[in-house]
C-alpha cells in the first residue's frame, strides 16, 4: 500500500499545471490580438477590475496574470518588446480588432472618475511598436476604422465630384452657347 505522501510526490504538480494552463490562455489570447498593454493596477479592488471589463469593447479583454507567465507568453513573440513593462502590479488588455482608441477610452474614463492618476498604462505594443506611458496620446487619437473609411470615401469621391462639376459647367456653356445661336438666326 502507498502512502498518501508518496502517490502525491508521483503526480505532476497541480501549481505547474495551473501555471502551464494560464500561460496558454495567454497564448491564445496573444493569438489574434492586434494590441497588448500593460495597465498598472495596484491597489484597485476586484469590483474595479471587474466594472472595468464590463465597460470594455466585446472585442477587448481584461486578464490580470502573473508578470513572470506573461513573459514567459510572450518570449519569441511579436510582443516581446514588452517585456521590460512587465513589473508591478499590472493587468494585461488584450484589444482583439484594430479599433484601439474605442478599447483604450473605457480605462481612461475610469481613471478620470476615480481620479487614479498612478494607475496609469505600463506600456502596449501595437504593430511590432512598443509604446511607452507617455506615448499613448497617439494610440488614443488614432482615427477608428470608420473614421479612415470616410476619409478615403472623401478623397476618392473630391475628383468625382470636381470632374462631375466641370463636365456640368462645359454642358451649360455649350447650351447658352447654342441658345446664343439659335436667338442670332431668327433675328
Amino acid at each position: 500500500m502507498t502512502s498518501l505522501r508518496s502517490a502525491s510526490a508521483a503526480l505532476p504538480p497541480i501549481r505547474a499545471a495551473l501555471t502551464r494552463s494560464k500561460k496558454e490562455s495567454i497564448r491564445r489570447e496573444l493569438d489574434s490580438c492586434q494590441m497588448l498593454a500593460g495597465i498598472w493596477c495596484h491597489g484597485l479592488t476586484v469590483r474595479q477590475l471587474q466594472s472595468i471589463r464590463a465597460s470594455l469593447p466585446s472585442s477587448s479583454k481584461l486578464l490580470v496574470a502573473k508578470n513572470s507567465l506573461v513573459e514567459k507568453a510572450i518570449e519569441g513573440t511579436k510582443w516581446e518588446a514588452l517585456k521590460p513593462c512587465a513589473k508591478g502590479m499590472n493587468a494585461w488588455l488584450f484589444v482583439h480588432s484594430d479599433e484601439i482608441p474605442p478599447a483604450i477610452k473605457p480605462y481612461r474614463e475610469f481613471q478620470k472618475e476615480w481620479k487614479l492618476a498612478l494607475n496609469d498604462f505600463a506600456g502596449a505594443v501595437y504593430e511590432g511598436r512598443l509604446y511607452g506611458p507617455d506615448d499613448f496620446q497617439a494610440l488614443e487619437t488614432m482615427p477608428t476604422r470608420m473614421e479612415s473609411y470616410r476619409f478615403l470615401l472623401g478623397c476618392l469621391q473630391s475628383p468625382a465630384v470636381s470632374l462631375l462639376g466641370l463636365l456640368q459647367t462645359k454642358t451649360q456653356e455649350e447650351g447658352g452657347a447654342e441658345v446664343a445661336a439659335t436667338d442670332a438666326e431668327k433675328n
